[in-house]
């Protein structure tokens, strides 16, 4: 991905950088930013650094470049991390409020959901968010409500489902691991076992709350089923590379919810690009800036001509040969092992 994040991102430490009783400056509003005659600064807070959370930040910056937004020159970027820690993006989107943001950017359901408390006076679009309507934060994908909306990345479990059977077709039993206190990954598991059991197999369910109790549970659940299953869980997200070795190690597929997920070891998905899911996200942010009214933008769901992603080195070291039907669609997408001096983020081709 071509953005430099030392030149674009100015990540202020939390204990510094919440801005706290620190208005903009008369300078913040002075330049010419798409037309608008104002000089634009945008919160975007993101829950965890992992993958899929990275590339959409980075594809939106990105975005937001091309479209004539360029941080520290005509408009700015107040970009904050809560390190994995909720109880950190109250006092992020507290200071956004204090700084007097002119909207807020999302990442990730819990992100989302603490920033719809500032939503009163402060356009939020959220991003990576799986069920908007399930977390409370829209009415309908058709019509937000409110001063919100964003882009989505429901995971279509059923296709995962399909594409089990698919390529392992003497599967009986499906592991899912997952964070039960994370609202996203309720859902998805929920409608994937759902699904799963009206294709005839075996559900088991094991969930942890941060990497130490997934890996143990991921050890314990590898051991008795066929397969394995994830959703777009940040908790798993961010340790993929540990609990897909896990999986390996015991010779069974990972399927997961995301291609960057794949990327970092998971066997396979069939799933959106995240890199289309940031731009998405930053034509939305320049479409409030210019007037238009966040709860009156339909949210943005990515489920139709998906495609199906498979980790070449998994692939390998599971010794799977890929059935005709999967190896010969156009959508199917190869990952290759990251490389050590890849970016996080960044795809391997």
């Amino acid at each position: 991905m071509k953005t430099n994040l030392m030149k674009k991102l100015t990540v202020t430490a939390l204990a510094m950088g919440m801005l706290a009783g620190c208005g903009q400056s008369d300078g913040a509003n002075s330049g010419n930013t798409g037309g608008t005659g104002r000089h634009f600064t945008v919160g975007v807070a993101q829950l965890v650094d992992h993958t899929s959370l990275n590339t959409i930040r980075d594809a939106m910056f990105d975005e937001f470049e091309e479209l004539g937004y360029k941080d520290g020159d005509n408009f700015t970027i107040d970009y904050q991390n809560a390190a994995g820690q909720i109880s950190n993006l109250d006092t992020i989107m507290n200071g956004y409020a204090s700084e007097g943001v002119d909207a807020i950017v999302a990442i990730a359901t819990p992100t989302a959901q603490t920033a719809q408390n500032y939503s009163t006076d402060i356009p939020v679009i959220f991003s990576a968010v799986s069920d908007p309507v399930g977390a409370g934060l829209v009415e309908t994908l058709e019509a937000p409500g409110g001063n919100i909306t964003g882009t989505s990345d429901e995971v279509q479990v059923d296709q995962i489902a399909d594409l089990i059977k698919e390529i392992c077709p003497e599967a009986k039993t499906i592991g899912m691991l997952y964070n039960a206190g994370e609202a996203n990954s309720v859902t998805n598991t929920t409608n994937f076992k759902k699904y799963a059991e009206s294709l005839g197999y075996t559900v088991e369910e094991a969930t942890g709350t941060d990497l130490t109790t997934l890996q143990q549970a991921a050890d314990v659940l590898a051991s008795k089923v066929d397969v394995m299953f994830s959703p777009n869980d940040n908790t798993v997200a961010s340790g993929m590379t540990a609990l897909s070795q896990i999986a390996l190690d015991h010779k069974v597929p990972y399927f997961v919810g995301a291609d960057s997920m794949v990327q970092d070891g998971g066997f396979a998905t069939v799933g959106i690009d995240y890199e289309q899911l940031g731009r998405e996200t930053a034509k939305m942010v320049v479409d409030v800036l210019n007037g238009e009214k966040a709860g009156e933008i339909p949210v943005k769901v990515f489920k139709d001509d998906l495609n199906v992603y498979v980790n070449e080195k998994a692939l390998k070291d599971l010794g799977i040969e890929l059935p005709a039907e999967v190896k010969n669609n156009d959508k199917l997408i190869m990952v290759a092992e990251k490389t050590d001096d890849q970016t996080e983020g960044e795809t391997a081709e």
